[in-house]
């Protein structure tokens, strides 16, 4: 099982984004230190939970025994509660706000290169997953989906930085997160910044989504016609 994670193109694609982490991370604490605040270290764990819908998915194309149908609608359901961690990590430029004029470039090269890092592990993470989908659905009706979950995902988002919930609230204060998300949905005139957030965040992440999925399909095809 072992041999077979370290053989995987996977695993290389970890390696570099773990140096990644760890370079984020210098960041922060370089800051830390020059400036004896800690006004950035909470990034570092926003970070963590943008790993863990990609480990989730990586394991699942490293191992394909584990896409049974049964253990995807267990697994599913735990990747799309963490995905919009992913996205997160975009809104906390708001904390730019606060930073002192002499570090707000260095602010801003920080805050960029943890959303960057955080914005490819979700890309990469729902890649797999539009992967794992077309064995089980047609393209037309995958593609309905991922879109879908990139909306569902920034309305998370929204709920994450405008009302302060988090992806263990599900189990922490399930009622009351229902409650909220449901008087959202019900009410969607008095929530227009709700849907304002979520219709352009979800188009924007499409757009970042797409994009890229077509610079695939066409540098696969260059070089397919190449040789």
């Amino acid at each position: 099982m072992i041999k077979k994670l370290i053989q995987s193109k996977r695993f290389s694609l970890s390696i570099f984004f773990f140096v990644v982490a760890i370079f984020c991370f210098s960041l922060t604490i370089f800051r830390q230190y020059r400036t004896q605040e800690n006004m950035y270290i909470f990034l570092n764990w926003n970070l963590f939970l943008a790993f863990i819908p990609w480990g989730i998915s990586s394991l699942l194309i490293i191992y394909p025994k584990m896409q049974k149908k049964i253990l995807l609608i267990f697994i599913f359901p735990l990747w799309l509660l963490f995905f919009p961690n992913t996205v997160y990590i975009l809104t906390d430029i708001i904390h730019l706000r606060h930073t002192h004029y002499g570090l707000f470039w260095y602010d801003l090269f920080l805050v960029l290169t943890f959303a960057l890092t955080g914005l490819l592990l979700g890309l990469i993470s729902l890649l797999d997953v539009e992967k794992m989908l077309l064995k089980y659905f047609n393209a037309k009706f995958t593609t309905l989906i991922i879109v879908a979950i990139i909306f569902i995902s920034s309305f998370g988002v929204y709920l994450g930085r405008f009302l302060r919930w988090n992806s263990w609230d599900i189990i922490n204060q399930p009622f009351t997160l229902l409650y909220d998300i449901a008087h959202n949905i019900i009410f969607p005139f008095k929530h227009t910044k709700t849907w304002m957030v979520t219709i352009l965040l979800g188009i924007l992440l499409n757009i970042i989504f797409w994009t890229i999925k077509f610079i695939r399909y066409e540098s696969k095809n260059d070089f397919t016609s190449s040789n």
